[in-house]
């Protein structure tokens, strides 16, 4: 398929090139009708010429539908739990609105997908977005040369500040999303995720035919990366406040006092701890705190 023929024009400067490559930018960023056809707003004639079967709207059209269609296609693929809660047709609608408001505005389609949580109006869909979107940021920022317990000993709690691994997401949830995700697996839709300690493989396109109930329940989860595959787990709340203070810059001793401030005095919380920190250093999630820790 050859690219659409420009009428000629005068360019006299590298600025007039850059307005011409601009005017066909904005025309093929404009939103699609319901139709899927060209945006009514753009004059294509004014800058594309017509062959012998195609008029220069039209032709304009098919580089259109190329460009939202990928879109949508990444979407698609970012979020297939999402995709079985809302279901085909609300999802789509759900997509074509979400870039309509929020446009590609990076040169990584990766980020494409990062604003639909927020997006996102019910508290349930949301959930689960937030959760896909996290196992997608897990997957790829970094992993950093991890501070094994060994490292630990010894050192004293007032002052020990430690980092975690930049794919290690912490999440609080009003619904049970793990759960979600692992039945969804289960009933062979292959979509990523599954239970604690399991497989996160890559997303398919079949029709979920039975999706689910996606229960109510307050719970906090880690999803993080180990030998390049994903895997996702509930905390006790203490050990995601626990960890959120430590990402937050805390050190050692503030972040335990924070996270066990209305902790439940039933619980021997020293040997909790300590078979955290045990299984988190073994898991490598630790390592030298960033100089510039998250707000």
């Amino acid at each position: 398929m050859s690219t659409p023929t420009l009428k000629k024009m005068r360019l006299t400067s590298t600025a007039d090139l850059q307005q011409l490559q601009r005017t066909m930018a904005d025309a093929l960023m404009q939103p699609l009708t319901r139709k899927d056809g060209l945006s009514p707003e753009v004059r294509a004639e004014e800058f594309i010429t017509p062959n012998d079967r195609l008029s220069a709207s039209q032709r304009l059209e098919i580089y259109a539908r190329q460009y939202w269609f990928r879109l949508l296609d990444c979407l698609h693929d970012e979020y297939p739990a999402l995709r079985a809660h809302l279901g085909q047709r609300r999802f789509h609608q759900t997509c074509r609105d979400y870039l309509a408001e929020h446009p590609s505005s990076s040169w990584t389609l990766s980020q494409l997908g990062s604003r639909l949580p927020e997006f996102l109006q019910d508290d349930a869909a949301r959930d689960v977005a937030r959760v896909e979107w996290a196992q997608s940021q897990a997957f790829e920022e970094a992993w950093k040369k991890p501070l094994l317990i060994d490292d630990l000993l010894g050192r004293d709690p007032a002052s020990l500040r430690l980092g975690l691994q930049p794919c290690v997401m912490l999440l609080q949830l009003g619904h049970a999303v793990d759960q979600f995700i692992t039945a969804l697996k289960m009933g062979e839709t292959e979509l990523r995720g599954g239970a604690s300690q399991a497989h996160s493989g890559a997303s398919a396109r079949g029709r979920v035919r039975r999706v689910p109930r996606l229960k109510r329940e307050s719970v906090h989860i880690v999803i993080h990366r180990h030998d390049n595959r994903l895997y996702f787990k509930r905390l006790d709340r203490e050990a995601h406040l626990l960890l959120s203070a430590l990402r937050a810059g805390m050190t050692l001793a503030e972040a335990v006092e924070a996270a066990l401030a209305d902790a439940s005095p039933d619980k021997d919380w020293s040997a909790l701890i300590r078979d955290w920190f045990c299984e988190w250093s073994a898991l490598g999630w630790f390592c030298h705190p960033s100089k510039n820790p998250p707000n």
